[in-house]
């Protein structure tokens, strides 16, 4: 035992173990001053906080703001359109007002003919083969629709 004692006090014993705790205290503020840098300060993370803060508050703004002037721009084109078809309807009624081309209307769309004039009407070949039946209302003329409809609910009541 006096060999251990004397060995723990040893002057090279004791340099060994001054050394080893030197160096662990060392490592560790060295690793500490490590832990604190990567660390987030307090103010970092403060802005941090009212960055994602602000980005949440005007998110949903901001997407209110992006579709309403989305929708305002469909109905100034809405808009445009209505216009246009405001000015054809305008030039419609102008051409209608004129007698010539009334007179015109009338005698295509009608088959009306003048006092004095002989009225033909022209069916294609092809065309007469098929039945009325067959032909879509749209490409028969109107007065065919009438006394077609006039027809059915004749039939009907019997």
């Amino acid at each position: 035992m006096a060999v251990k004692d004397r060995d723990r006090f040893s002057t090279a014993t004791r340099l060994k173990l001054l050394g080893e705790q030197t160096a662990a205290r060392v490592y560790r503020s060295q690793t500490k001053r490590q832990a604190r840098r990567s660390r987030l300060t307090g103010r970092a993370a403060l802005l941090a906080l009212v960055l994602c803060s602000l980005i949440v508050a005007l998110a949903y703004p901001m997407r209110q703001y992006v579709s309403q002037r989305a929708e305002i721009a469909d109905q100034q084109r809405q808009q445009e359109q209505a216009r246009k078809r405001v000015e054809q309807l305008r030039d419609l009624k102008a051409r209608w007002q004129d007698d010539a081309y009334a007179e015109q209307q009338i005698r295509r769309r009608l088959h009306y003919v003048m006092p004095g004039e002989t009225g033909y009407v022209v069916i294609d070949p092809g065309a007469a083969k098929q039945s009325r039946a067959e032909l879509g209302a749209a490409h028969r003329p109107w007065y065919a629709n009438v006394w077609d409809g006039v027809d059915k609910s004749d039939a009907s009541d019997q």
